[in-house]
C-alpha cells in the first residue's frame, strides 16, 4: 500500500509537471496569425517561430533611421534577436495614444477600452471614445500633443503609440529608458489613401487582432476599389484647384500626394497632378490664380463653412471661376463635441468614403442617392 502511495504521488507530480510544461509550450508556439502588407510603404510584418518582429521604415520625413519590435507573448523569454530592438509582451492592455488618427483604429478593432490616456483629450471628437473620457476612463495627459512625463508614469501603460513630425523622441526616449515600451506610428508619412487605413494591421498585431484588422480593411479596400472603378465610367474629367492660402502663401498638394490621389482615382484632372511631390507646394497667389482661375471644381478649401467666412478670410479667393459658381466644397460636414472635424480623425480610416464623397461631387450622376460623409458644398 505504501508504494502504491508513493507511486500515486509520482504520477499526480508528473501530471502536474506535464501539464505546467504542456501550458509553457502552449503559450510559447501559440500560433501566429499571417498578416500581409499591400498598399502600405512605412512598415512590415514578419511573424518568426515564436514572435512577430515589426519594422518601421518611415516614421517621419526624410529620416535616417528605422525602428524594430519584437512581439512576443506574455509569460515566455525574450527571443534572441540582433540588432537594435524593443521587446514588447503581447497582447498588450493599458495603452497610452498621442494622434486622434490613432481612435478610430483602436474603436474598429473593439480595443477603446484597452485606452487609459491621451494628450489634450478635447481634440478627440469620436463619440464612444468621449464617453470614456467623460466618466474618467481616460486620463489627459498634457496640452497640445506633447506628453506629460509624470502622468504618464504614473499610470503604467503598457505601451504608447506615438508620433512625430520632425523626428525629435525626446519625450519618447525618457518613458523607454523608464521600462514603458513605445512605438513610433507613421501612418500619415503613407502617399496611398489605402496605404494609411492598412495602418490598423500595424496597430492590431500589439493586442493579436490581426483576423479582424486584415477583415476590417479588406471591406475599406473592396469599397474602395469599387468607388474608384465607378468613377472611370464617367466621360468627363472636371479641373480640380485643392488647397487654400496661410498668411501670403497658398498651399496645394503635391502631385504625388496623397490628396492627388484620391483626386486621380475619382476621375478628376487635377490642376497639379503633374508635379512630383508627395507634400504640400508653396505658391504665390498669382501663380494659383493663373492655373486654377477657371477651375471647374474647388475641392478642400480649409475650415470655412460658408462662401461669405471663405471670402472674409481673403476677398481675392473671389476671383476664381469655382467660387462665382458656388462650386467650393470643405471637409466640414460633422464636427466633434469639441469642435474638432470628423474628417481629420476618421478620414484616414476610411479612404473609401472621402473617394465617395469627392466622386459624388465631380460626378453627381454616378451616385444619386449617396449621402456625403465629410465634405459640403459652401453656400
Amino acid at each position: 500500500m505504501k508504494h502504491f502511495y508513493i507511486l500515486f504521488a509520482l504520477f499526480l507530480s508528473f501530471q502536474s509537471c506535464k501539464k505546467e510544461n504542456k501550458e509553457k509550450v502552449s503559450i510559447a508556439t501559440q500560433k501566429l496569425v499571417e498578416q500581409k502588407v499591400q498598399y502600405a510603404i512605412g512598415f512590415t510584418i514578419q511573424n518568426k517561430e515564436t514572435y512577430k518582429e515589426i519594422k518601421i521604415t518611415s516614421p517621419w520625413p526624410d529620416a535616417k533611421s528605422s525602428f524594430t519590435y519584437i512581439l512576443h507573448p506574455k509569460g515566455t523569454e525574450k527571443p534572441t534577436v540582433n540588432g537594435k530592438v524593443s521587446y514588447i509582451q503581447i497582447p498588450v492592455d493599458k495603452t497610452v495614444v498621442t494622434s486622434t488618427t490613432d481612435i478610430p483604429m483602436l474603436e474598429y478593432l473593439k480595443l477603446e477600452n484597452k485606452l487609459i490616456g491621451f494628450p489634450h483629450c478635447d481634440y478627440i471628437s469620436s463619440e464612444k471614445t468621449r464617453d470614456l473620457i467623460d466618466n474618467g476612463s481616460i486620463t489627459e495627459l498634457g496640452n497640445n500633443g506633447h506628453l506629460n512625463t509624470e502622468l504618464t508614469l504614473e499610470l503604467a501603460p503598457e505601451l504608447i503609440i506615438g508620433y512625430s513630425a520632425t523626428g525629435d523622441t525626446k519625450t519618447y526616449d525618457l518613458l523607454e529608458k523608464t521600462g514603458i515600451p513605445v512605438v513610433m506610428n507613421g501612418s500619415w508619412m503613407e502617399q496611398h489613401p489605402l496605404g494609411r487605413a492598412e495602418w490598423i494591421k500595424f496597430v492590431a498585431a500589439f493586442y493579436n487582432k490581426e483576423k479582424e484588422a486584415d477583415s476590417i480593411f479588406k471591406m475599406i479596400e473592396k469599397d474602395y476599389n469599387k468607388a474608384a472603378t465607378l468613377a472611370k465610367n464617367s466621360p468627363t474629367s472636371p479641373t480640380i484647384l485643392s488647397g487654400n492660402m496661410f498668411k501670403d502663401v497658398w498651399y496645394v498638394p503635391g502631385g504625388d500626394s496623397y490628396v492627388a490621389q484620391f483626386l486621380k482615382d475619382a476621375n478628376t484632372k487635377y490642376l497639379w497632378e503633374e508635379t512630383p511631390k508627395t507634400g504640400s507646394i508653396a505658391l504665390n497667389f498669382e501663380s494659383v490664380l493663373e492655373k486654377a482661375q477657371n477651375a471647374d471644381l474647388w475641392i478642400g478649401s480649409g475650415s470655412s463653412k460658408s462662401l461669405s467666412e471663405l471670402k472674409e478670410k481673403n476677398n481675392r479667393y473671389t476671383f476664381f471661376e469655382a467660387f462665382k459658381n458656388k462650386t467650393v466644397y470643405s471637409s466640414t460636414l460633422k464636427t466633434g463635441a469639441k469642435g474638432g472635424l470628423i474628417y481629420y480623425e476618421l478620414g484616414p480610416m476610411r479612404p473609401d468614403l472621402i473617394l465617395k464623397d469627392i466622386i459624388q461631387i465631380a460626378h453627381p450622376e454616378l451616385l444619386t442617392d449617396y449621402e456625403p460623409y465629410f465634405f459640403e458644398k459652401l453656400n
